[in-house]
């Protein structure tokens, strides 16, 4: 990853009970937003959401899926994978990003 690269944040809290311990949308926000400053990273969108990624078919996710197909950013900054994905489709998205794209996807969490 190169510092012009520009990047989404993507912060995703569940509704499930098992993903009480994951901290709030607004910490992790929060982290990744210092995180991104001290890394001097370009964040160009934030895409917010509440809901299981067990099961696939998130919008929100997907509309980011879609801006990064079309180019408007390079990446995704997460505060952990698990934020990204718990579902073989979803995951496999974003392994198709990676691998279908001369000027790779970067993910970082």
């Amino acid at each position: 990853m190169s510092r012009g690269d520009e990047l989404f944040l993507y912060c995703r809290k569940s509704t499930d009970e098992a993903d009480r311990q994951v901290l709030s949308i607004e910490a992790q926000k929060a982290e990744l937003h210092e995180f991104a400053i001290k890394e001097q990273l370009n964040i160009v969108g934030t895409f917010i959401e509440s809901q299981t990624a067990k099961e696939p078919g998130r919008p929100i996710f997907n509309q980011m899926l879609e801006k990064i197909e079309a180019g408007v950013a390079q990446g995704i900054l997460a505060w952990h994978p698990d934020r990204l994905a718990r579902n073989s489709i979803d995951g496999g998205k974003i392994i198709y990003l990676l691998n279908k794209r001369t000027e790779i996807p970067h993910f970082l969490v």
